[in-house]
């Protein structure tokens, strides 16, 4: 159903869209127009590069808009396409989830073909883009449920292959810390399609919330341009963090229920814990505060294991069940690449 004028084989620059059908009050023959941005030149490994799967995270809308305005054919070997706002009505709303179907564009893959707009997209993606691709960079950041310490992550997935490359290109974002992560929260994720297709696939969790640090901006920046040198598509010379007098990426993992410290009951989050310190197994890292019985004590949120404060929920007031913390483990890289 998703139409577009661009022709993905095409050498040079295009600039288009992807038209998703989509009828609505005042408009019964409207399209969602999607902005993407081909680049083509020679031959090379095609990168998928995708920010806004999240309508409120912007880290990644802002580093792949850079990108397409500033790349040009000469300075790439392979075939770079962009879609700086995936969830494009999300972007325009400020919101993670779709205002049109409320959807999540990351619990819907593979998508339907006549499905909801967010459905449609997914579809897209799941039979024409990724098979397209031999390389797909996914950027996240918390937006504005969660504060991340800026990172790049990937998942354990089986092939070895696969997870010794994802591994190197997760490196090669040359974030303080790397994260590896568990779906507690359903299926259907993007990333998660994208490997199964047996794609190099590389997602990050930059910060979060609506003021984003100039500092923060230069890691997107930075990392995704190293990551498409790192991949061969892009010309120039990979930096590593040796190279640039800094200290080895902290190696982190969550990947059990236990890491993911839920609200025990509605209330005003505390955090207790700077990001990215480390604490220990029953440590206290927060509080719920109770707005309508401010003379009961506050319920203390515990470490249920050891590692490191690798996110924290951003909005204080907090509903029970909100992920209000993640703690990360460190491991080294034999684990991750042997385990």
């Amino acid at each position: 159903m998703i139409h577009t004028s661009l022709d993905f084989d095409r050498p040079g620059k295009q600039q288009g869209f992807l038209q998703v059908p989509y009828s609505h009050n005042l408009g019964g023959w409207a399209n969602v127009m999607i902005p993407v941005t081909v680049i083509a030149n020679g031959t090379g490994p095609t990168v998928l590069v995708m920010g806004g799967n999240h309508g409120d995270e912007y880290q990644g809308q802002i580093a792949a808009m850079k990108l397409a305005r500033e790349v040009t054919p000469d300075q790439i070997t392979g075939r770079l396409i962009l879609i700086p706002s995936l969830n494009f009505p999300a972007a325009l709303a400020a919101t993670r989830l779709s205002p049109i179907d409320g959807m999540n564009l990351n619990r819907a893959f593979p998508g339907e073909a006549e499905g909801p707009v967010t459905s449609q997209i997914a579809h897209f993606l799941t039979n024409v883009l990724f098979p397209l691709s031999d390389v797909v960079i996914d950027i996240h950041s918390g937006g504005r449920s969660m504060e991340f310490v800026p990172c790049a992550h990937m998942h354990l997935v089986a092939d070895r292959e696969q997870r010794a490359k994802m591994f190197a290109a997760m490196m090669a974002w040359g974030t303080d810390f790397a994260f590896l992560y568990a779906d507690i929260a359903g299926t259907g994720l993007l990333p998660v399609e994208a490997e199964n297709q047996g794609k190099l696939v590389v997602t990050t969790e930059l910060g979060g919330g609506e003021g984003i640090p100039a500092s923060v901006h230069r890691i997107a920046r930075n990392g995704l341009r190293n990551v498409l040198i790192h991949v061969g598509l892009l010309k120039g010379v990979e930096q590593t963090r040796a190279s640039l007098g800094k200290a080895p990426t902290i190696l982190t993992q969550a990947l059990n229920r236990e890491d993911y410290l839920l609200a025990p009951e509605s209330g005003v989050f505390e955090i207790c814990v700077d990001l990215g310190a480390p604490v220990k197994r029953g440590d206290t890292v927060g509080f719920i505060h109770h707005l309508e019985r401010p003379d009961r004590a506050p319920e203390a949120i515990a470490a249920q294991s050891e590692g490191y404060l690798i996110t924290m929920r951003a909005p204080c007031l907090s509903r029970q069940g909100d992920c209000v913390a993640v703690i990360a483990k460190e491991v080294s890289p034999d684990e991750v690449l042997n385990a």
